[in-house]
């Protein structure tokens, strides 16, 4: 049929004729790729089969590029130069503000036996989420108030 119309082309009319053939051809065939689940496929032509194997190597890359740029923050937070506290929440009674204790060994200079320091933390809590007694995680942040310079990063252990 093809042939013929290419005889033909001498009319310009023709021409106009076997684009708009081929385009139908082409919208029919994508039409019924869609209409396929992904991986039924049957092997009419292997532009089926191919376009089903493309689809799935893309899923597979959005899945791969998801998991890198959780992996990349996850890098930013340990590469960055801001102090990262655990501690326990000792009070939340101010708005938006909690007070965290940080317990730390630490090595005797001449005796070398461990004894604990605890410092106190102000830490800025913007949905007021902690309860006493819950374990936290703080980092460092820019001075929100004249001793409130952490911020709450996560909730590791509710209190019971």
């Amino acid at each position: 049929m093809e042939k013929e119309l290419e005889n033909l082309n001498e009319e310009g009319s023709v021409r106009q004729e076997i684009s708009d053939i081929k385009v139908e051809e082409k919208t029919n065939e994508t039409a019924s790729i869609e209409e396929q689940p992904v991986g039924a496929a049957k092997e009419e032509n292997g532009a089926v089969d191919n376009f089903v194997k493309a689809e799935e190597n893309l899923e597979v890359k959005a899945e791969e590029n998801l998991e890198v740029k959780a992996e990349e923050n996850e890098q930013e937070v340990k590469r960055s130069n801001k102090r990262v506290l655990q501690g326990k929440v000792v009070s939340n009674k101010s708005d938006k503000t909690i007070i965290i204790k940080v317990v730390r060994q630490v090595a005797h200079p001449l005796y070398k036996k461990y004894y604990k320091k605890t410092n106190k933390f102000m830490a800025h809590d913007e949905m007021n989420e902690c309860n006493t007694g819950d374990v936290v995680r703080v980092r460092e942040c820019r001075p929100l108030s004249a001793r409130k310079c952490w911020k709450l990063v996560e909730i590791i252990e509710k209190a019971k």
